[in-house]
């Protein structure tokens, strides 16, 4: 098993490669979970995740090969592709097809050869590992990449000499076996919590079974922890240092994406944004104290940030959609119109339609989209639509999370 003295002397092997992170203290994100939180900002890792940690470990220790392959969703593979180039080695990445594009092209941009195989990282890492003339880099479960992961916990306990609880972002489980052993062999009071997407639940499931068990992730915004079965490594240090698994919805882990992007001005993908998101949800169970947040990568594709901006607007009330039904007569709309602007709301899309054929005739659908304070404000405006005799309802799922 990994231990401490195996982290302390690999953060001196790779420390020329990499950058000590900030650890940022948020006023804001304290006062919204009323904790002290604290951000180990990983994002702003080279390659933009913590993965390239692990990666220079795991080069830096193979002495008689230059050709290497990995599978990845995406961090991991920048992470190798630029130790590789670094370093001096061929690099060749398999991905599946469902992976996003911009860590694909970063990828590429580093020098590596990227090959599609497959729906998933099960896929891609089936095939990776049937290739004759490399040696084969795991993206976890592996001891040196267990190692280089460490180190993100030795950095937090040298830059915040108290805390209490620690949220780490699970996959396969590499980070948070690495940081829990930094921390627990240092400060064996702190609680290390970990966090999954409720798509992607395989170290969830087999944390609380105590084997390892299967699951097949469903698409999530958390594309970095899609992974589908824990490793046979990581699984022991995770039974053995960390105190608790929880799970997160997607509607909360874009809500946390645009909270980090609002409030903090930081790009921070799915994965390492679940931390954040499993206190807006209230499953950090601590009630004061401090709160490190492993955020873990920032890497997110402009289109899927677009995407998740408005799903986090939804999720937090500062979007709404309603259906009203209206007569279809003259001056109809504009009284609908009047009676929004009169309750600050702003329309942002209106969709009119006479045709569906559940609709009385003489009556006519409208669905319109409006930006909004929250909840309350949107409660507000359905209320006073209500007393003016609009026939309107809510076409809007609220988040789990307490509202703004």
């Amino acid at each position: 098993m990994v231990n401490l003295k195996d982290i302390e002397d690999t953060r001196k092997k790779i420390n020329e490669f990499i950058h000590h992170t900030p650890l940022i203290f948020s006023n804001s994100f304290s006062r919204l979970t009323g904790r002290d939180v604290y951000l180990k900002a990983e994002n702003l890792q080279k390659t933009g995740s913590f993965k390239v940690r692990g990666a220079f470990r795991k080069l830096l220790g193979i002495k008689n090969a230059r050709k290497i392959i990995t599978a990845s969703m995406g961090n991991h593979a920048q992470g190798i592709a630029f130790a590789a180039a670094s370093l001096g080695f061929k690099a060749k990445i398999a991905m599946p097809i469902t992976a996003p594009i911009i860590k694909s092209e970063a990828t590429r941009a580093y020098g590596a050869e990227v090959v599609f195989y497959g729906r998933n990282y099960s896929d891609s890492l089936s095939y990776a590992v049937k290739q004759k003339g490399y040696i084969f880099i795991h993206s976890f479960d592996d001891p040196e990449i267990i190692q280089g992961q460490g180190t993100v916990g030795l950095e937090v306990t040298e830059d915040l000499k108290d805390m209490d609880t620690v949220v780490v972002p699970v996959g396969g489980g590499g980070l948070i076996s690495g940081v829990a052993i930094a921390i627990k062999e240092k400060k064996p009071k702190v609680k290390v919590i970990g966090v999954q997407a409720e798509a992607a639940i395989s170290a969830y499931l087999s944390f609380r079974k105590k084997k390892i068990v299967e699951h097949i992730p469903e698409p999530t915004i958390a594309d970095g922890i899609a992974v589908g079965r824990a490793g046979e490594i990581t699984m022991p240090i995770i039974n053995r240092y960390v105190d608790d698994i929880v799970t997160v919805s997607e509607e909360a882990i874009a809500r946390a994406i645009l909270l980090f992007l609002e409030r903090k001005k930081l790009i921070v993908e799915g994965a390492g944004a679940t931390p954040l998101a499993s206190m807006l949800e209230e499953k950090i169970k601590t009630k004061k104290g401090r709160v490190v947040l492993i955020v873990s990568g920032g890497n997110i594709d402009v289109n899927v940030l677009d995407r998740i901006i408005l799903k986090g607007l939804s999720a937090s009330g500062r979007i709404a959609i309603l259906e009203i039904i209206l007569s279809d007569t003259p001056g109809s709309l504009a009284s609908l119109t009047d009676s929004i602007a009169s309750r600050n709301a702003n329309i942002l899309n209106i969709l009119h339609d006479r045709l569906s054929g559940d609709l009385p005739l003489g009556k006519t659908r409208v669905t319109i989209e409006l930006e909004t304070r929250g909840f309350k404000h949107i409660d507000e405006i359905v209320d006073f639509l209500s007393n003016k005799g609009f026939n309107v309802k809510s076409c809007m799922e609220r988040a789990v999370a307490k509202p703004l």
